[in-house]
């Protein structure tokens, strides 16, 4: 037997950072560039022979994420392409056998360790570069009647010692590595033909290793068989996630402009508000929110990444508490409001700002204090008889229960508004 899943750490954080970087970097047209342009090797090899980024410094990577109030960060240690961000024994495409010739893996573990933040790894199952991955709807090469008739006889089975042989260099030569995000099985995708699942992986024997190698590790759903966490990608579930009826723990992974990879001409980005509503409705749902990064092909985050993860930060660091440690609420929250819960306190996240007045149905009685996060002012409750009539300048009566706070009329100056209550003792009970 080897030890559960350490989901604790997982669902305390809520909010990751996802960063894709590698060779497509330099090409700055998205991380499937190769496949997208039907590139061959040679055509690809450009970008290896110039991977040299000057700026590369993930301790400015794990200090954004901090700042920002992640708990973890993941990063692509090698993506569809084949090339590796660490120093392999299975294979020279590598960062050792570029201009950079150092393990970006390693640093980067170390950098995130030394600021408190989980390591996550992401692994491709796909990979375009191997010599024995058979071609299939995503290979770049896939329309090239000539490639496609010499590589006939590839056999994955063949391919199966390199995936699992380099999954245990990662999980044995970094110390612990808190969550591995495979990438992904396709047997049945819609736009890819000769798709692969998990008897190509031999994903039940992969993932015994992996727990062998890391107990308490979490992996994602990607294998082709179940995992710890489920992995919704660029949509938001509208509500929990479950598995076979049953609550799962997941997370959204999303990107700032639509790609995952440094793309130089995509300027179509999320603003802050936008991202902090995702994350607060991803926690009132019992999920996680994996916002991805690209850094450039120097190593640079650039300046809009910079920008929204510190509008994000800026958020944070007024409401932490209402996001770190909270999940959903057992309350039904009004139109545009989302519900976290984080011990006896319950926060109300207002998507709209009402005038005036907020109602909160079937809290009266069950609230101690009330206060705005951004500055710790008070809000005062309203007592309505819920038989008045509505005149003039009185208000009618609300459904028996409803709680009524009074507001001020200036919407505070942050990215989404919350109130924080404080609950009574019996009233979740």
């Amino acid at each position: 037997m080897t030890a559960p899943a350490d989901l604790a750490w997982f669902t305390d954080s809520r909010l990751g950072m996802f960063v894709h970087w590698g060779l497509y970097s330099l090409a700055a047209r998205h991380e499937w560039v190769k496949s997208r342009e039907r590139m061959s090797d040679a055509d690809y090899e450009p970008y290896r022979t110039r991977f040299d980024p000057d700026r590369f410094d993930p301790r400015a990577w794990a200090r954004t994420a901090r700042e920002a109030g992640a708990g973890y960060v993941v990063l692509t240690a090698k993506h569809h392409d084949g090339f590796c961000l660490w120093d392999s024994d299975l294979t020279d495409y590598t960062t050792m056998s570029t201009p950079f010739g150092r393990d970006a893996v390693a640093e980067f573990v170390e950098a995130c360790r030394a600021v408190g933040l989980r390591v996550g790894l992401y692994y491709s199952l796909i990979d375009w570069h191997h010599a024995s991955f058979p071609v299939d709807g995503t290979h770049p090469q896939r329309d090239d009647e000539h490639f496609r008739a010499a590589a006939a006889g590839r056999d994955v089975r063949y391919y199966q010692p390199y995936l699992h042989g380099q999954v245990r260099e990662l999980l044995t030569r970094y110390g612990r590595i808190d969550y591995l995000f495979f990438d992904f099985s396709y047997t049945r995708h819609p736009d890819y033909w000769g798709g692969k699942g998990a008897e190509d992986w031999d994903a039940e024997n992969l993932l015994a290793l992996v727990r062998e190698l890391q107990p308490g590790i979490i992996v994602n759903d990607r294998l082709g068989i179940p995992g710890d966490i489920v992995t919704p990608e660029q949509y938001q579930p509208l509500e929990p996630m479950t598995r076979d009826g049953e609550p799962v723990p997941w997370e959204a992974c999303q990107t700032l402009n639509g790609s995952w990879g440094y793309d130089r001409d995509n300027h179509e980005f999320k603003t802050p508000e936008a991202l902090v509503r995702l994350l607060v409705d991803g926690v009132s749902k019992n999920g996680n929110l994996l916002l991805n990064i690209g850094p450039d092909g120097r190593g640079r985050l650039g300046a809009d990444a910079e920008r929204i993860f510190g509008g994000i930060g800026d958020w944070m660091a007024d409401h932490a508490r209402a996001i770190r440690g909270a999940g959903p609420a057992p309350f039904m929250p009004p139109t545009d409001v989302r519900y976290t819960l984080r011990d006896d306190r319950l926060y109300a996240h207002l998507f709209a700002w009402p005038f005036r007045h907020l109602h909160l149905p079937g809290l009266a009685g069950r609230v101690r204090y009330a206060q705005l996060m951004s500055d710790a002012s008070e809000l005062v409750p309203l007592h309505v008889d819920p038989d008045r009539v509505a005149q003039n300048t009185l208000m009618g009566g609300l459904p028996d229960g409803t709680l009524t706070l009074q507001l001020p009329l200036q919407r505070p100056d942050t990215a989404v508004p919350v109130v924080e209550l404080f609950l009574t003792d019996d009233a979740i009970a």
